[in-house]
């Protein structure tokens, strides 16, 4: 048998020991994560129309979940706009969308299926009202649309909703004063081009693909909105979430000059049946990817850290405030 070891000789063995153990710790929690395992499983996110910025946004934010959530299988579906993409979460049909905040409130107030359980993951980006005319046309106001045929969205679209209260502020009705066409982004630019129609509403985030193919071949104007904006809070409800906005003169090839209309932000939505760890996961994804979905969907660029979490009117998601929470300075 060895001799026992001296008193200071066993102190400084026991301190070895412990030194020799926290060393270990500290390379163990070096290799390996502290959160449990990343969020799997499979979710479905609802999109929009062909062509448009919240389809865009949906296939790139898909691309940057598969590497940073590479167990989530992510399917997305096309839609007609905000108010479908709510109505699908709402009731379990989609587990995350993009909705205009109007259409969101506009939801709530009508108490339609599911309004309550719905919540906000972050404020995003912000979509322009965007009246598109032939540079020829002689519409230079919304109340010269009298009787002229105009693109209003489909009718599942925030564009819809939209397109309505504006022409309400301008002292127009929809239904009686214009010939409403129900047509989504994926066909007004040809439309207009033809001469189907004389005039399309559009809100997107700038700019919108499909309005700059167009500028491209075809010499268009965008008429004034932002003059509306008084009317339009006075409308109350959802149309309070409206506020008057510059589209900017570079914004559309040969645009040459600012635009004065109505911007409104965005939201990621989901609902409070989502799992918090997978909605902080996902929360976490579209902040750090805003350089690199901006590079290609311009206006995710402007998703803001310190705006993010304001999603009014939606309460914010549980799993979305412990991200917040995790990455406040």
């Amino acid at each position: 048998m060895f001799p026992p070891l001296p008193h200071i000789g066993r102190r400084r063995a026991l301190s070895g020991a412990a030194a020799a153990f926290v060393s270990l710790g500290l390379l163990l929690w070096w290799l390996l994560p502290l959160d449990e395992d990343a969020p799997g499983g499979r979710v479905t996110f609802s999109t929009g129309v062909k062509s448009g910025v919240y389809e865009k946004y949906g296939e790139l934010l898909e691309r940057a979940l598969a590497r940073d959530l590479p167990d989530l299988h992510v399917t997305l579906r096309s839609s007609e706009g905000s108010q479908e993409n709510l109505e699908r979460v709402a009731t379990g049909k989609a587990d995350f969308t993009i909705a205009a905040a109007d259409a969101v409130r506009a939801y709530q107030l009508e108490d339609r299926p599911g309004a309550g359980r719905l919540r906000g993951c972050a404020r995003l980006y912000d979509d322009y009202v965007q009246l598109v005319v032939p540079r020829s046309s002689d519409v230079h106001s919304v109340k010269d649309l009298r009787n002229k045929r105009v693109a209003v969205g489909q009718s599942g679209s925030g564009v819809r909703l939209i397109a309505d209260r504006v022409l309400e502020a301008a002292g127009l009705d929809a239904d009686k004063d214009i010939e409403p066409r129900s047509i989504g982004i994926n066909k007004m630019p040809e439309a207009l081009k033809r001469g189907d129609i004389d005039a399309f509403f559009w809100s997107g985030g700038l700019p919108t693909t499909a309005v700059g193919q167009l500028a491209k071949r075809f010499d268009i104007r965008f008429v004034e909105l932002g003059n509306l904006v008084d009317e339009l809070h006075e409308q109350g409800g959802p149309s309070r979430y409206y506020r008057a906005s510059l589209m900017p003169a570079d914004t559309y090839t040969h645009q040459g000059t600012a635009v004065s209309t109505l911007a409104v932000a965005n939201l990621l939505v989901t609902t409070d049946r989502t799992d918090p760890e997978l909605t902080k996961g996902l929360t976490r994804t579209v902040i750090d990817n805003r350089d690199h979905i901006g590079g290609e969907v311009h206006a995710a660029q402007l998703v803001d850290l310190r705006t993010a979490l304001y999603t009014d009117p939606l309460e914010l998601h549980e799993g979305a405030r412990r991200y917040y929470q995790s990455v406040k300075p």
